[in-house]
């Protein structure tokens, strides 16, 4: 490939907008085309703007468990999160809409939570990776006196029980990570999409010109794309990375992807609510809870935002949207409340586009309950809910890499849940991929095209529509329902 030649990114999502960043960077043409009017929505889910990096906030950390190629991507991801921000406030790079006040990075931390009476061994190990890589005191467990005595020598001790356990008479269990915190979605999008534009990437947004109706072939050779409406576009390469219609759009994905959802409500803390202060990023990290406890677990949250927006989220199941596609295969496919029926050509599960599954509710709810029964005392609604569709992988980590058997066709995907964070750098690692530069590292290699073979999944994929999982299988509840004050439903 030649710098010149024309190179074509479906999508723009984090993978997407980082991608095209980087390939501009390098001196590439590029034009990324997404369906999504996101000039409109400004990457606002509340705004109509549905995909997974359409969001109010995502979590940061660097911490990883034994995954040191995941710690050191994420260590590199940081310091790029903090030159973003040092961008805004220097008035160098301001969207437009935003201001050299806003950010698009949080440092309050991330810590990990359980409900074990020791330190389990993935917060563990998350101690051990780090100080390795020479990252001493960055991990502080709320088991060591010591690392007690570090937090509230840097006036971290209110993130190292944010739920105020000890005043309730029990030890909170975790790791801190102060190194983390959250990315302010959203505007990172847009930020991405600013830094992108003015290095010479050409964006193309909307249902119809900018949604991809299908790949152009000589041969074997993906020589570009058609658009809805019906416009040609020649590309040398042409890179899908559209997170959950990634494997509906691309079917030499089955077994190795899969779209899936987590469960997330909104509650709206009031400014006068004495929450408002004990629940702003000032006093309270991010936070995952039993994330390895299987159906009961796999909760995580974010403090109330700068419009009150108090943010918990489910992935102890990962729900399905399997339908028949026109080659009579089922393949899960995003089902939102901005969805169309007649998406992608497939017939959704109903109409239920705003119904929330009844198990996620119970699970936030007892959590809740338990750990910040102020907000049923209160009588604080649920504002909103929201099925976040990612890409899974049955390994959980990424797939970077070219499509086999088709020459000029790359896929960048499989976030599963974690890529958000890399929003400032992975597009540098995409591009090397392209290029085969380096392409050794270990990260690299286990984002490769792979089959799951006699290794056991870390996510069962492609269950069906007989899975347990899938919409049609499990009791929903209407959103009406539920958003009523908790204490009125618990």
């Amino acid at each position: 490939m030649e710098k010149s030649d024309p190179i074509i990114v479906v999508g723009a999502g984090i993978f997407g907008l980082s991608t095209a960043l980087h390939l501009a960077r390098r001196g590439y043409s590029v034009t990324v085309f997404d369906r999504q009017p996101y000039d409109e929505s400004k990457y606002s889910y509340l705004h109509g703007a549905d995909a997974a990096s359409a969001d109010i906030n995502k979590i940061i950390r660097s911490a990883y468990g034994g995954q040191t190629e995941y710690q050191s991507l994420s260590t590199e991801a940081i310091a790029a999160w903090h030159e973003w921000n040092e961008e805004l406030a220097s008035g160098k790079t301001i969207p437009p809409g935003m201001t050299s006040k806003d950010r698009v990075f949080v440092a309050n931390g991330n810590i990990s939570m359980s409900e074990d009476s020791e330190l389990p061994p993935w917060e563990q190990a998350c101690i051990d990776g780090m100080e390795k890589a020479g990252h001493y005191d960055t991990q502080l467990a709320t088991t060591n006196p010591r690392h007690c005595e570090v937090a509230a020598s840097r006036g971290l001790s209110s993130y190292m029980d944010p739920f105020q356990q000890r005043s309730r008479g029990t030890k909170p269990v975790g790791v801190l990570d102060t190194t983390g915190g959250m990315a302010i979605a959203d505007k990172a999008c847009r930020f991405a999409l600013h830094k992108a534009r003015e290095a010479g990437v050409k964006f193309v947004f909307g249902p119809q010109a900018g949604c991809l109706q299908s790949l152009r072939f000589n041969g074997s050779k993906v020589t570009g794309v058609q658009t809805r409406d019906g416009k040609l576009h020649q590309a040398a390469m042409t890179i899908l990375a559209c997170g959950g219609w990634t494997p509906v759009l691309l079917p030499e994905l089955d077994g190795l992807c899969e779209a899936t959802a987590g469960s997330v409500i909104l509650m709206k803390i009031p400014t006068n609510s004495p929450l408002w202060d004990r629940l702003g990023p000032q006093q309270f990290p991010t936070f995952t809870f039993n994330m390895r406890a299987g159906r009961k677990g796999g909760l995580y949250g974010f403090p109330r935002n700068e419009d009150g927006y108090f943010k918990v989220g489910y992935r102890g199941t990962k729900y399905t949207n399997p339908v028949r596609h026109s080659d009579g295969k089922e393949r899960s496919t995003p089902a939102t409340r901005w969805s169309a029926a007649e998406r992608d050509g497939a017939q959704l599960v109903g109409e239920r586009l705003t119904d929330f599954p009844r198990e996620a509710y119970q699970v936030i709810h007892t959590f809740l309950d338990k750990y910040l029964p102020e907000l049923r005392e209160e009588n604080i609604p649920i504002a909103t809910t929201r099925m976040c569709w990612y890409t899974d992988t049955f390994d959980n980590h990424f797939v970077v890499d070219r499509v086999p058997g088709k020459q000029g066709l790359m896929v960048a995907t499989g976030g599963s849940g974690h890529a958000f964070k890399y929003l400032p750098n992975i597009g540098n690692w995409v591009v090397d991929v392209m290029e085969n530069i380096s392409i050794d590292r270990e990260a690299i290699q286990a984002w490769r095209w792979r089959a799951l073979g006699n290794k056991k999944p870390i996510n069962n994929l492609m269950e069906g529509s007989q899975g347990e999982r899938a919409l049609g299988n499990i009791a929903l509840s209407k959103e009406s329902t539920i958003k009523q004050p908790a204490k009125a439903v618990l």
